[in-house]
């Protein structure tokens, strides 16, 4: 006869384990390890807080598990500043039990990985809610921990792929009372930027290197971004967006003549004509770039204008609007940087992913922008401006802490160290 008081104890993990089984999960039966969780303190507490809450008590909202961010919820808005200063005390609620544990650096670790760091990992996961504290204190990298670490990943803006690298370690061995003044110093941000913003508007969250298109409080698109680096940075606007380039020409600022055109003809005498940038006097007559003395500072004193096309620095299209820092948002033909976590590039202007469909939306009310219309006009090469019929609001701002109405709070790097961090203000070496 089999031992029912021994079957009867794995009777709480069954459907976890029946759950990674139908999952292909190769650390399943580490489920089957008691978790041991009156052992540790902060699991303990953690489970306690679900207990009362089970039982209608009060009980710390961070405990509880945290979704993947929905796309549909704005960065900026008025319920987005509620719901941070809400997160604030939540955080406040960890630092008081000690906060999160540190994870020990490890190079990579992945699902069915078995290593010591783990049981660290789960218990940093569970103290934020991206684990379940029933999960255990195991060290094998299970199904459970891949998807926490996803939760996390999405939370802190880098690659959701739950694998564990050391730029994710680093983000969570950020402590928690720096962690607490961010969502601090980011709630009076929220509450200033999110007066006033309109039923349509174009958002730019700098330190996210991400844009949303909002309509009626939903984020209708959300794109990626390339933004200023930080000797570089991305100026904060509060603008509104007049008109569409098409095929535009590039005029190179005389900040990068001096900066960046310079140099370059200095080491390779043939960029300009390479890169199809032309010289003009002030008179509007061309010059060759052998006329001029590319060792002194004579190159500021003209106007360098890059052809349309594929090659052109803007790509095939500019979103303009009226700006004292003369910035704009643009496509690019270096698609590529879109793939990278940090994406702090650009001399201050925003190049955006996807944007023909950000320009669709803003010139949908505009007659004679249809879809079909805006690919004839990319592929003919033509210049034609596009004015709005109704101008649209954009705002560029700085928000690297905030949480969403479905509870999700999230991160960004202090990338131009505008919040204090100190040595935080970049992702922390783990």
């Amino acid at each position: 006869m089999p031992d029912k008081s021994r079957w009867a104890g794995l009777r709480p993990h069954r459907r976890a384990f029946l759950s990674l089984i139908g999952a292909g999960a190769v650390a399943a039966p580490a489920i089957l390890r008691p978790a041991r969780a009156a052992e540790d303190p902060i699991l303990q507490g953690l489970i306690e807080q679900n207990q009362r809450k089970d039982l209608g008590q009060d009980f710390d909202s961070a405990s509880r598990t945290i979704h993947m961010p929905k796309s549909s919820l704005p960065t900026l808005s008025p319920s987005t500043a509620d719901t941070t200063a809400q997160a604030v005390g939540e955080y406040e609620g960890i630092l008081s039990r000690g906060g999160w544990p540190r994870v020990p650096p490890v190079d990579r670790l992945r699902l069915g990985n078995r290593h010591r760091a783990v049981v660290a990992l789960r218990k940093r996961l569970a103290v934020t809610g991206d684990l379940d504290a029933h999960a255990g204190l195991t060290d094998i990298y299970d199904s459970y921990v891949e998807a926490a670490v996803r939760r996390f990943q999405a939370r802190h803006g880098i690659s959701i792929d739950g694998i564990v690298r050391p730029e994710t370690i680093s983000r969570m061995n950020v402590p928690c009372d720096v962690r607490v003044g961010q969502l601090k110093t980011n709630v009076g941000r929220l509450k200033a930027l999110s007066k006033d913003l309109g039923e349509r508007y174009v958002m730019v969250n700098i330190p996210a290197a991400q844009v949303e298109a909002v309509e009626n409080g939903v984020a209708v698109g959300r794109y990626t971004a390339v933004v200023g680096r930080p000797d570089r940075p991305s100026p904060d606007v509060n603008s509104k967006i007049t008109a569409v380039n098409f095929n535009p020409y590039w005029t190179v600022p005389v900040s990068l003549v001096r900066r960046d055109l310079e140099p370059l003809m200095q080491k390779d005498p043939t960029y300009l004509t390479t890169e199809h940038i032309h010289i003009y006097d002030m008179h509007g007559q061309e010059l060759q770039p052998s006329q001029i003395d590319w060792n002194s500072n004579e190159a500021v004193n003209y106007r360098f204008r890059q052809d349309p096309g594929d090659f052109n620095s803007l790509g095939t299209m500019r979103i303009q609007f009226p700006s004292p820092d003369g910035v704009y948002m643009h496509d690019t033909p270096e698609k590529g940087l879109f793939g990278s976590d940090m994406r702090f590039h650009s001399s201050g202007c925003v190049r955006v992913q996807n944007v023909r469909e950000l320009v669709e939306w803003l010139l949908r009310d505009t007659p004679g922008w249809s879809h079909q219309q805006i690919e004839e006009t990319v592929k003919s090469g033509a210049r034609i401006d596009a004015k709005l019929a109704k101008p649209v609001p954009v705002h560029w701002v700085y928000i690297t802490a905030w949480a969403t109405p479905d509870g999700v709070v999230q991160f960004r790097d202090d990338i131009y160290n505008k919040d204090g961090l100190g040595m935080y203000a970049t992702t922390a070496k783990g």
